[in-house]
């Protein structure tokens, strides 16, 4: 087997992707050392996470980059539980899966025809309002 450093990133086998890294806390090896601070430690990276997350769910409806910031919270959430590590796992595989579909030729042009139709039907609706209504500014330009 040809095993080769990946400068730190872990190893690689002849062609094979990186390893991914291990799964666990990555708090600082001090804090593991002890287990009533690691305790602490956890409940504040869950609180800490919480609160944002909370703060993406909120920008659902709102203006706001609400998924980010969820992803964030996820994000601070899997320094140090498992289950979060493994959520954005499944979330990085998925989001490189529909990626990869994205660029198929076939995939594209679909879009490209789609987007088109959509301006196109907007634009018509548009032109109809304005034909029926007139442009009214909302604000009164001559006084």
């Amino acid at each position: 087997m040809n095993t080769q450093s990946n400068g730190g990133l872990g190893t690689v086998e002849g062609d094979a992707a990186p390893a991914e890294k291990p799964l666990g806390s990555r708090a600082p090896h001090f804090i593991k050392r002890s287990r009533p601070l690691h305790v602490s430690w956890q409940v504040g990276v869950f609180v800490v996470g919480l609160a944002v997350v909370v703060a993406g769910v909120i920008m659902l409806p709102l203006p706001g980059p609400g998924w980010l910031v969820i992803f964030g919270g996820m994000a601070i959430w899997a320094t140090e539980f498992v289950w979060a590590q493994l959520v954005l796992r499944w979330t990085k595989r998925k989001v490189t899966e529909a990626a990869q579909r994205a660029l198929d030729p076939k995939v594209r042009r679909r879009n490209i025809i789609l987007t088109t139709i959509g301006l196109v039907i907007i634009a018509a609706a548009l032109a109809v309002y304005v034909w029926k209504f007139g442009v009214v500014m909302p604000w009164k330009v001559s006084q």
